[in-house]
């Protein structure tokens, strides 16, 4: 759709002053920052296409642990299942700076999805834009700080010597083929009339001369940006939106808004962004970001829902699936009452017990949460809850299915019950909280609560696995060699002398290298030689038959009386082929001496 627009008299040239615009008028930095308002109201003007963009794995993980190949593998097949498919979620941008960053967008390639596209982010220099290049991407963001606080004080130039080293690399970019997605970095503070609007107009004659997009991010990196109409610029995001698509012609679909959350709106901004012609909201998985973080990507799929009534552009139950992944694989605690993920996000605290929700769930509950987030309605446990009410936590809360679940008549559930209404009887006037439940229930319950001995248990079972994981990619144990494999686990073994025995089998269960960790117990594994047939182990069948990975329960050794347990892996070729089981016997005790700088080693590395 065309727009007229008369009496204008911008000749889109780039204002170059001598000294920095710092709009002190709003932001005095030694106060909170101004809202100003110009009276200069505008009717939205949705987007058409509006779709979401992930930066999970580039801003997210500035916020956290980085993530290992294997991590960012499965997330983006969940971006894929929720919203990938339809082309709601369009693309997804990496890092391509370091060799692990290289072999998830390898992988993350390789799957041939069509959404979310993978696309890098770089810095604006020739040197990265020759990663994008040699990876075969087909678009990237490039870093083009566009206010003054960027361009004077921390560039040291003046904007005609940024635009024009920009504009360079872009230049380079369309040359090699490559679509420029050029990102406003610091947007809100920026002279948009005397910067941005002339820069993004030299951009959208470059992308007519080439023929390729020239696509802009405009970066609320401090998380000024504002809702309200009315509002002026450089805050007010319709404000700016129109200005790119209405005077220096961004078509919507090439425009794309990405918010910080400084100011608590980086959801309300996003969708304004999207009201007022902006396609394109860029988020993370549950808002991870630097600083406070960006639009949660699962919020935004809300909000898309909302404001199109397009259900089936996503697969909302896959939130609950993420949630749980990110709690229990990356061990990262969900706050209880974070908005479609957070355990209790959907429970009340005015006392929903059973009867409650057998009448009407539709009370208190925001939708219908079991079936578009697959969440049942929590209870709230109180002096109402009644058996039922206990039983009901009980089961839900911890998970259990088919004979695991407790019914109300259990003798533990009446002495819960007693306990909980003792409390009330001496004056309590607030409900338990799920940590209080989970006191008194592993209590009267403990067979459903995992020991400590169980915690270690998984611990030296995860930890265990990740080493000799480690170990059965190198290259000399793929070569099957007796000499080279010896001398390669020798190595491995003086640093990791919790293993005290180790071993290399072929396919037919016969010995190729093996090695001991302690000289003494050496003497007592001579009885193992290459005539050895280990074919009806369990940790050489279970793996030739699964192709994965095993651990075993903990057994009291034979040869050296230690408490240990074995893991054992398949090593196979480029083509994936099994070519042997690698066996490691190791020490519990030894292990768990260790634990923390072995978590240190193994999970702040790439382990795939």
């Amino acid at each position: 759709m065309a727009f007229l627009h008369f009496n204008r008299s911008f000749d889109y040239q780039v204002r170059n002053p001598e000294e920095p615009v710092l709009f002190r008028e709003y932001f005095p930095y030694t106060k909170v920052g101004r809202v100003s308002f110009d009276d200069n109201f505008m009717m939205p003007r949705p987007a058409d296409p509006i779709f979401i963009t992930d930066t999970t794995f580039r801003d997210g993980q500035q916020a956290r642990p980085p993530y290992t190949v294997k991590q960012m593998e499965t997330i983006f097949d969940y971006l894929h299942k929720l919203g990938g498919h339809s082309g709601l979620i369009r693309q997804s941008e990496f890092f391509l700076y370091s060799d692990k960053d290289r072999r998830a967008v390898e992988r993350c390639m390789a799957k041939d999805y069509k959404f979310p596209e993978v696309t890098g982010w770089i810095r604006a220099n020739k040197d990265d834009l020759r990663l994008v290049k040699d990876m075969g991407i087909r678009e990237t963001g490039m870093l083009t700080s566009v206010s003054d606080y960027h361009i004077y004080l921390k560039l040291k130039k003046n904007r005609v010597e940024a635009m024009h080293d920009y504009l360079e690399v872009v230049e380079k970019a369309l040359e090699w083929g490559i679509v420029p997605r050029c990102h406003f970095e610091d947007i809100t503070r920026a002279d948009i009339w005397g910067f941005c609007l002339p820069f993004a107009k030299r951009l959208m004659e470059l992308s007519k001369d080439s023929g390729l997009p020239v696509k802009i991010r405009l970066c609320d990196t401090m998380g000024f940006g504002v809702p309200y109409p009315g509002s002026a610029l450089p805050r007010s995001v319709a404000r700016v939106v129109r200005a790119f698509t209405d005077e220096a012609g961004v078509p919507s679909e090439w425009l794309e808004w990405h918010g910080h959350n400084d100011f608590h709106k980086v959801l309300v901004n996003a969708a304004t962004a999207w009201l007022y012609g902006c396609s394109g909201a860029n988020g993370t998985l549950f808002g991870f970001g630097e600083r406070t973080g960006n639009a949660p990507i699962e919020a935004l799929v809300m909000e898309y829902i909302s404001l199109t009534g397009e259900d089936d552009m996503a697969h909302t139950q896959v939130i609950s699936e993420i949630a749980e992944y990110f709690e229990k694989e990356l061990d990262y605690k969900i706050p209880d009452n974070y908005p479609f993920a957070g355990r209790d996000f959907n429970a009340t605290s005015a006392g929903i017990h059973v009867d409650g929700l057998a009448k009407n769930e539709e009370i208190y509950n925001i939708f219908d949460t079991n079936k578009i987030l697959n969440r049942p309605v929590p209870i709230i446990i109180t002096d109402k809850s009644g058996k039922a009410g206990v039983a009901y936590w009980i089961n839900q809360s911890l998970h259990l299915t088919g004979d695991q679940v407790i019914d109300k008549r259990h003798p533990a559930v009446t002495k819960i019950y007693k306990r909980i209404m003792a409390a009330y009887e001496k004056g309590r006037n607030t409900s338990f909280s799920n940590k209080e439940m989970k006191v008194v229930v592993k209590r009267y319950l403990p067979e459903l609560f995992m020991s400590e001995f169980d915690h270690l248990k998984e611990a030296a079972h995860k930890l265990a696995a990740k080493v000799v994981e480690k170990l059965s990619q190198d290259c000399e144990i793929r070569s099957l060699s007796s000499e080279k494999v010896g001398g390669c686990m020798d190595d491995f073994l003086s640093e990791y002398s919790f293993i005290q025995y180790m071993y290399l089998v072929n396919t037919e269960g016969r010995l190729v290298a093996s090695s001991v960790c302690h000289p003494e117990d050496a003497p007592k594994y001579k009885t193992y030689d290459h005539e050895t047939d280990f074919s009806d182990r369990e940790w050489f069948v279970k793996p030739m038959q699964t192709g994965k990975m095993m651990v075993t329960d903990f057994y009291k050794s034979h040869f050296t009386g230690k408490l240990c347990l074995t893991v054992a892996t398949p090593v196979d070729d480029e083509e994936l082929d099994i070519q042997g089981i690698l066996g490691a016997d190791i020490r519990f005790e030894e292990l768990l001496k260790r634990q923390e700088d072995l978590e240190d080693e193994v999970y702040g590395e790439d382990t795939d």
